[in-house]
């Protein structure tokens, strides 16, 4: 064989071998990309101890002058079972008194979307799944349950990014379809450590 066509044949070798390992490489990227993009890791950002400054509306679609109350505290999320769920653990107190919570957060991998389970550890009781997911960055959760005077409404929970280290979680009822909401619940958190 003449050194032109070893050349040539090493050449042609070396490119096809470069063009398989590139479209390898971007199937596996892709694949990856893929899997972090499903949902799952969502809330990865929320792992660790965050000091919570939390607003309640106390007297929610009312029709009455809002009154709203102040609690200070601190937030603890945790990745139980390798990250496909994650719970939040919140103790405040302000003028109002103290304040427990817990949230089981939980991924469902065949709907992509995250279930949000509170509960109040002054009655012990869960309170209905909220059901969503991270678009753009921002969370969105709704459900639907029922005031403690018998009337049906929607809630929402919208969780966002207001700097590298601070999140804001509002919840708002809405109690005429959704065609107006009124904001009863918000916490700005602040990352204190992983």
């Amino acid at each position: 064989m003449s050194k032109i066509k070893k050349y040539s044949a090493l050449s042609i070798f070396f490119i096809l071998l470069t063009t398989v390992s590139t479209d390898l490489f971007a199937q596996n990227h892709t694949t990856i990309n893929n899997k972090t993009a499903d949902g799952q890791h969502d809330f990865d950002f929320e792992i660790g101890t965050w000091e919570t400054k939390l607003s309640r509306l106390v007297n929610p679609l009312s029709g009455e002058p809002p009154i709203w109350v102040e609690y200070q505290g601190t937030t603890v999320v945790r990745k139980v079972m390798n990250g496909k769920a994650n719970l939040v653990e919140l103790i405040a107190d302000g003028p109002a008194g103290h304040f427990e919570g817990i949230s089981l957060r939980l991924y469902n991998p065949i709907s992509k979307q995250w279930t949000l389970n509170f509960a109040s550890l002054r009655t012990g009781t869960l309170s209905l799944p909220t059901y969503g997911s991270f678009k753009n960055g921002v969370g969105e959760f709704f459900n639907q349950e029922i005031l403690d005077n018998g009337q049906a409404i929607f809630v929402k929970f919208i969780i966002s990014k207001i700097s590298h280290d601070v999140y804001k979680f509002e919840q708002s009822f809405s109690n005429d379809g959704g065609k107006t909401w009124e904001l009863n619940w918000v916490a700005i958190d602040s990352k204190i450590s992983k």
